[in-house]
């Protein structure tokens, strides 16, 4: 027998690695490998979307609008500013007294995580520009302790931010019929790629409850951190 095993060795030796491959192969095409979705209107809440983009439905298409707006420090900002950058979008008010100082506080969480990641970004918009004007936004900056270099608190036109959230962000409830441009915000934080285009939708009230049916802070905190790998594997 260990002649036989002797005199045949060397097929047994090729034979075993042939099945050692085999096994990896299968292991590597079995394994969960992540992935985030490219978003467009047509997969998220109607309520969020303005109807003349619904439909839409072309993956490559839907990016995020070329804007205007100003921060908490008076300094223009526009979509040139967030472009080649990951960053996460939401709407607040300043004297929101329900779930905006939870979004903030999960906000200045999450600013402390992505310190790590260079470049990455956080961005939110005011949906009551007559009352968080400059010095409004600038005091809760200091309150909040946002750091200029990555989150920006921004204000301007109604009808501004009114199509921004709704036709870029698709995060935005229409308010009171009476008005053209009425608002109501929701809890939404918005991830948007390097390309500008939208890859999840997170509860930003949510740090760390595991409810199967929404997407909570930390599970952001993970997307930021794949979605950072993943471009930049991309890049090389």
């Amino acid at each position: 027998m260990f002649q036989f095993f002797k005199r045949y060795r060397y097929f047994f030796i090729g034979f075993f690695i042939l099945c050692c491959a085999i096994l990896i192969m299968f292991y590597n095409a079995l394994k969960y490998r992540k992935s985030l979705p490219v978003y467009t209107p047509s997969m998220v809440n109607p309520e969020m979307v303005d109807s003349l983009i619904q439909h839409k439905a072309n993956k490559q298409e839907h990016k995020i609008a070329p804007f205007v707006f100003i921060n908490q420090n008076g300094d223009t900002i526009t979509e040139k500013d967030y472009q080649g950058h990951i960053y996460v979008a939401d709407f607040f008010f300043t004297t929101c007294p329900t779930i905006c100082p939870i979004m903030g506080d999960n906000m200045e969480w999450l600013q402390e995580k992505i310190k790590t990641l260079p470049g990455v970004k956080l961005l939110s918009h005011t949906v009551t520009p007559d009352i968080d004007s400059v010095p409004v936004l600038k005091e809760y900056a200091l309150k909040r302790g946002v750091d200029d270099t990555i989150w920006n608190l921004v204000t301007g036109d109604k009808r501004d931010i009114y199509f921004i959230a709704r036709n870029s962000y698709l995060a935005v409830k229409t308010g009171s019929p009476e008005e053209l441009y009425d608002m109501v915000h929701t809890e939404n934080f918005v991830l948007v790629d390097s390309k500008g285009r939208i890859r999840g939708f997170y509860d930003g009230t949510n740090l760390d409850t595991k409810d199967p049916e929404t997407k909570n802070i930390e599970q952001l905190w993970e997307d930021i951190q794949w979605l950072y790998q993943h471009e930049s594997q991309t890049k090389k």
